[in-house]
C-alpha cells in the first residue's frame, strides 16, 4: 500500500511515461469552474487563464503527435508496398526459374526414361535370345537317331521262326524208322507242352528293349522251370508201348530243343514288340522336338527383326519455343516442274518393279533358308566341340585322379583283407596292454591314496596332541610370566622365550608339511579319478 501511494504521488501511478500516453492525458478543470464568472475573484481568474493555456498547449502537442504518427504511417505503408512489390518480383523470377528448371529436369528425365526403356528392352531381347539358344541346345541334345539294332533283332526273330518250322517238318524224316502208329503218338507227344508257361513271367520282367540283363535272367529262370517240367514228361512212364528206350531218349532231346526254340522265339517276339513301341515313342519325341526347334528358330528370327527395328527406329527430342506447336505440313503442292506421263508407262514400270520385288523376296527367302542351314551346322559343330572338350576333361580327370594310401594298398596288396585283420588284431592287443597298464596305475594310485590317508590321520593325531601341549604350554607361559613379573628374572624369561620360539618354528614346519601332503593327496586323487 505504501508503495502504491508513493507511486501515485511521485509518478502518477506509472513506472514509465510513454509518448503515446499524451493522447490519453486530460487536464482536470478547476473546482470553481461550476461557479458563474462574475463570482470569480482575481486568483480564480488567473488560475482559469493558466488552465486554458495548459489545455491549449496539450491540444497542440496532441495534434503534433497525431501528425507525426500519420507521417510515420504513410512512410510505413510506402515501405510495405515497395517491399511487397520487390517480393512479388522476386517470387515471379523464382517461379520462372523453377518452371525452366522443372522443364529441363523433365526433359532429362524423359531422355533417361527413353534410354532405360531402350536398354531394358535390349536386355530383355538378349536374355530371351540367350534363353532360346540354351533351350535349342538342350533340344538338340535330346534329339536322338534310332539305331539299326531294331532291324537286326527282327532278322534274328525271323530266322528263329524259320528254324522252328524246319524242326517240325524234319520230325518225320528224323524218326522214319518208327512204326506209323507209334510215329503218330510220338508226333502228338512232340507237340504237347507242359502246364508251366513262362510268357507271363517274361512280360512282367521285360526291360526297356527286352534285351537287358534282367530280362535275360528271367528268360533263363523261366527256361529252367520249363526244363524241370519237361523232366516229368521225359520220364519212361510216358513212353509209348513198343518203343525203344534209345529212340525215346532221342525223342526227348528233340522235343527239348523244340521247346527251347519255341520259347526263344516267343521271348524274341516280345522283345521286338517292346523295341518297336520304344522306336515309335522315340520317333514321336523327335517329331515333337523338331517342331519345337522350328518354333525356336521362328522366335529367334522375330527377335532379330525386333533388334533391327530398335536400332533403326530412334527417338529424338526437339525443344520447341514458347508458342510453337508441331503440325503436319499443309502446303499446297506446286506442279510447275511436273512432267505429264502416260498411265500405261507407269503401270509397266510398276509391274516390272513388282516382278523384281518378287525375285528379291524369293532370293531373300532362299538366303534365309541357307542361313538357317549354316546356323544348324554351326550348332552341330559347336556341340561336337563341346563333347570333345568334355571327353578331354574326363580323360584329364582320370589321369589326375587322387589316390589315398589305403586305396594304393588295396590295389597293390594281394591279401588286403588279411592285412586289415592283422592290423585290427595288433590294435586290439595294444588296447589290451594299455587297459592293463591303466588298471595297474589305478591300483598304484589307490594304494598311494590309502597311504596318504593314513599319514593324514597320523598327522591329525599329532596336531591334536600338539594343540593340547600348546594349551598346556600357554598355561605354563602365563604362569611363568606372572612369576617373572613377580620375581623380575630376565635370564629365565629369555630362556623361556627361546624355547617358545623353537616350539613355534617347529609347529610352523609341521603345518607346512601337512599342507604339502594335503596338496599331494588332492593331486593323486584327481589322477585316480
Amino acid at each position: 500500500n505504501d508503495r502504491l501511494r508513493a507511486l501515485n504521488d511521485m509518478m502518477g501511478g506509472v513506472l514509465e511515461v510513454k509518448k503515446e500516453d499524451i493522447l490519453k492525458m486530460d487536464i482536470p478543470p478547476p473546482s470553481f469552474i461550476s461557479k458563474p464568472e462574475h463570482v470569480w475573484n482575481d486568483e480564480e481568474k488567473k488560475l482559469f487563464r493558466e488552465h486554458e493555456k495548459k489545455v491549449k498547449e496539450l491540444n497542440e502537442e496532441k495534434e503534433n503527435y497525431r501528425r507525426a504518427l500519420e507521417n510515420e504511417l504513410e512512410k510505413l505503408e510506402a515501405s510495405i508496398q515497395e517491399t511487397t512489390k520487390n517480393f512479388d518480383e522476386t517470387v515471379c523470377k523464382l517461379s520462372e526459374r523453377k518452371v525452366e528448371s522443372e522443364m529441363v529436369i523433365y526433359q532429362e528425365e524423359l531422355k533417361i526414361v527413353n534410354l532405360v526403356y531402350a536398354l531394358l528392352l535390349d536386355e530383355e531381347l538378349d536374355a530371351r535370345e540367350a534363353g532360346l539358344h540354351n533351350f535349342l541346345m538342350k533340344k538338340e541334345k535330346e534329339k536322338v537317331t534310332p539305331c539299326s539294332i531294331f532291324l537286326r533283332y527282327g532278322q534274328v526273330e525271323a530266322f528263329l521262326k524259320i528254324a522252328l518250322l524246319c524242326l517240325e517238318h524234319g520230325f518225320t524224316k528224323e524218326f522214319a524208322g518208327v512204326p506209323p502208329n507209334l510215329l503218330e503218338e510220338l508226333f502228338q507227344l512232340y507237340k504237347h507242352r507242359p502246364k508251366t508257361t513262362m510268357t507271363e513271367t517274361l512280360l512282367g520282367t521285360a526291360g526297356l528293349y527286352g534285351c537287358c540283363s534282367g530280362s535275360a535272367e528271367a528268360y533263363k529262370r523261366a527256361l529252367g522251370l520249363l526244363m524241370k517240367a519237361m523232366d516229368e514228361l521225359d520220364s519212361p512212364e510216358h513212353m509209348p508201348n513198343g518203343l525203344d528206350l534209345s529212340t525215346w531218349e532221342h525223342f526227348c532231346l528233340a522235343r527239348r530243343s523244340k521247346m527251347e526254340s519255341e520259347e526263344l522265339v516267343k521271348w524274341k517276339a516280345l522283345t521286338l514288340a517292346e523295341m518297336e513301341a520304344f522306336l515309335q515313342r522315340r520317333t514321336d519325341d523327335n517329331e515333337k522336338i523338331k517342331s519345337e526347334i522350328e518354333d525356336i528358330f521362328q522366335e529367334l528370327t522375330w527377335l532379330k527383326e525386333e533388334k533391327i527395328k530398335l536400332q533403326l527406329n530412334l527417338t529424338v527430342q526437339f525443344l520447341l519455343k514458347q508458342g510453337q506447336v508441331e503440325l503436319e505440313s499443309t502446303e499446297i503442292p506446286d506442279y510447275t516442274d511436273a512432267v505429264l506421263i502416260n498411265k500405261a508407262v507407269i503401270e509397266e514400270l510398276n509391274c516390272s518393279i513388282m516382278a523384281q520385288a518378287e525375285k528379291k523376296i524369293a532370293s531373300m527367302v532362299e538366303y534365309k533358308d541357307f542361313s538357317k542351314g549354316i546356323f544348324q551346322l554351326e550348332w552341330e559343330h559347336k556341340k561336337m566341340r563341346m563333347q570333345i572338350e568334355d571327353l578331354k576333361q574326363k580323360a584329364q580327370d582320370i589321369v589326375t585322379l587322387p589316390i589315398s594310401k589305403d586305396r594304393q594298398l588295396f590295389l597293390t596288396v594281394l591279401n588286403y583283407d588279411s592285412r586289415i585283420a592283422h592290423r585290427i588284431s595288433v590294435m586290439e592287443q595294444s588296447l589290451g596292454i594299455l587297459d592293463e597298464l591303466h588298471k595297474k596305475n589305478v591300483k598304484n594310485c589307490q594304494k598311494r591314496i590309502k597311504e596318504l590317508e593314513k599319514c593324514i590321520s597320523l598327522k591329525e593325531k599329532e596336531n591334536y596332541e600338539l594343540s593340547l601341549t600348546l594349551k598346556e604350554m600357554l598355561v605354563s607361559v602365563s604362569e611363568r610370566r606372572h612369576i617373572f613379573e613377580a620375581a623380575d628374572t630376565q635370564h629365565v624369561s629369555e630362556k623361556i622365550a627361546k624355547q617358545r620360539y623353537q616350539e613355534i618354528l617347529k609347529q610352523k614346519h609341521l603345518r607346512g608339511l601337512v599342507k604339502e601332503q594335503e596338496e599331494q593327496f588332492e593331486i593323486l586323487q584327481a589322477e585316480a579319478e
